[in-house]
């Protein structure tokens, strides 16, 4: 290819600017004050003092600046910039981490790092841009990020950004390089590195597009071609998905273990509540919003909100997934009864769901289309739909592209790829995704439900308010897939036995 891409990373300016007064124990926008109001002198601005930048520069002891890294990382990111930069022979590729939106005036969300450049680097820095310039044999790879403040420095205590006193134990240009495997250099010489990355391919025979970072937008062909080479995970990938799995399928059981102190007042923020105090005990934290929909709130496909009781008598549905510290995440729903047992309504909408449930994992196979098991599944929900008499048309015109009647209760897709990303790979195009065919080391999550709003009048009563879904995370094999949450049972049955033994431990 001969496309020059660039996805700009702005330095990211500190809540603190020198205008404030630094260390004088007012709120941050005390400092922003009309010019002509003259400052009151037992409050001086601490960063404006010599004496007293001098004073604070003494008498600490250096902290451990080790590097958040997880183990591998850096080994799997090094195979991640070979596959990219065969890609793109002879072009400059440059990625940046990002920075952490504003939640409120001088408060930020908390940072996560653009899951490209994790995926190529390992590195959560924020601020941080990774360049790699063309060589003869590949690519060199360079990482720019923001220089950390220590004692000595004015911007130590100054800076919130930046400064150690703020941020705590900051890992230095040395501490990441050796960790990165890479050169880290500070990110005031990425202008620098860019102007000469462009410089030198505007002076050879691609037909490049040369920009500064503050110019350039990101590239959708870089974009889809990251998207492309991360729907296959390597052997350190699929490791980490596993773990992450496995720790919420530990966090379904505690949540089971609180239902009945959320019946008895607590409600659906409680069980939420206790799943991400999970996730963020034993991983990153939660990889997307939790999802707990007690009763009428179950059909609404993102019910993040959360709000309310947890009805004895309603079903519960609970998606839920822990992202690892690598942030690979899970991605799993359950239905249960909260009280333990289906009803016979209850129950047969899961059958159904369950049924179409498995038809989807018998057609994800390699070989074979993505597109396969969103219409086996969709097949049996059809057909099911129309043997309890809710379609007034026939099943083949309910499959039929102008008709899709029975997608009134199943608007959503049933699936997608996971890894980095909940809905991982979305920048891919059309043809490599949904139009694309599965092959081994793809991890796809698969979620076939039934969803009848309380409000839905083309529904009997008895269904209306229950919302159902069944969603599993596989990974694509040479001989079929492997569904890796399957310690979590499919039928209802098995839901209730496996609600028993989480409530009563020892119990069969």
């Amino acid at each position: 290819m001969t496309h020059s891409s660039i996805i700009p990373a702005l330095p990211v300016p500190g809540p603190f600017s020198p205008t404030q007064s630094a260390g004088a124990g007012l709120p941050s926008h005390a400092g922003s004050m009309p010019v002509a109001l003259t400052p009151d002198p037992r409050l001086p601005r601490l960063a404006d003092s010599a004496s007293f930048v001098a004073y604070m520069g003494h008498g600490w002891a250096v902290p451990d600046r080790t590097p958040p890294m997880v183990d591998g990382a850096e080994h799997a990111a090094g195979v991640h910039r070979r596959k990219l930069g065969a890609e793109f022979e002879g072009v400059a590729l440059v990625i940046a981490a990002g920075r952490a939106p504003v939640r409120v005036n001088d408060n930020n969300y908390d940072f996560r790092p653009d899951s490209n450049f994790y995926w190529l680097t390992g590195c959560s820095r924020e601020g941080a841009v990774l360049v790699m310039a063309p060589t003869a044999g590949g690519h060199d790879a360079t990482v720019y990020m923001p220089q950390p403040a220590y004692p000595g420095e004015r911007d130590f205590f100054a800076n919130a950004a930046q400064g150690e006193m703020w941020v705590g134990a900051a890992p230095g240009m040395p501490e990441w390089s050796s960790a990165l495997g890479v050169p880290v250099r500070p990110l005031a010489e990425l202008d620098t590195a860019l102007t000469k990355a462009a410089g030198a391919l505007a002076a050879g025979p691609l037909d490049c597009e040369t920009a500064t970072r503050h110019q350039l937008g990101p590239s959708t062909v870089l974009l889809r071609m990251l998207a492309q080479l991360r729907m296959v995970k390597d052997n350190w990938e699929i490791a980490q998905l596993r773990e992450a799995v496995g720790h919420t399928i530990e966090g379904f059981r505690s949540v089971i273990r609180e239902i009945p102190d959320a019946i008895d007042g607590k409600g659906e923020r409680w069980l939420q509540g206790t799943f991400d105090r999970h996730a963020r005990t034993y991983g990153n934290g939660v990889g997307y919003a939790t999802i707990v929909g007690s009763g009428r709130h179950a059909p609404t496909l993102h019910w993040v909100r959360c709000d309310g009781a947890v009805l004895p008598e309603e079903v519960l549905l609970l998606d839920m997934g822990v992202e690892m510290r690598s942030y690979y995440t899970a991605d799993i729903t359950r239905t249960f009864p909260a009280s333990g047992t289906f009803s016979g309504v209850q129950r047969q909408v899961h059958d159904l769901v369950e049924k179409s449930h498995r038809a989807a994992l018998a057609a994800a196979q390699a070989g074979k289309k993505f597109s396969d098991f969103h219409v086996a599944s969709l097949e049996v929900i059809a057909q099911g739909l129309h043997d309890w008499g809710l379609l007034k048309v026939s099943v083949d015109e309910a499959l039929s592209p102008e008709g899709q009647q029975h997608r009134r209760w199943i608007v959503c897709g049933v699936g997608h790829h996971l890894g980095l990303d909940v809905h991982d790979c979305a920048q891919s195009s059309y043809e490599a995704y949904q139009g694309g065919i599965l092959a081994p080391g793809m991890v796809l999550a698969v979620e076939p439900g039934l969803y009848f709003h309380a409000n839905d009048l083309m529904v009997p009563p008895e269904l209306r308010g229950i919302g159902v879904r069944i969603e599993d995370d596989i990974l694509i094999t040479p001989a079929g897939a492997e569904v890796l949450s399957d310690a979590l049972p499919l039928d209802a049955s098995g839901l209730e036995r496996w609600m028993r033994a989480a409530l009563h431990p020892g119990s069969r």
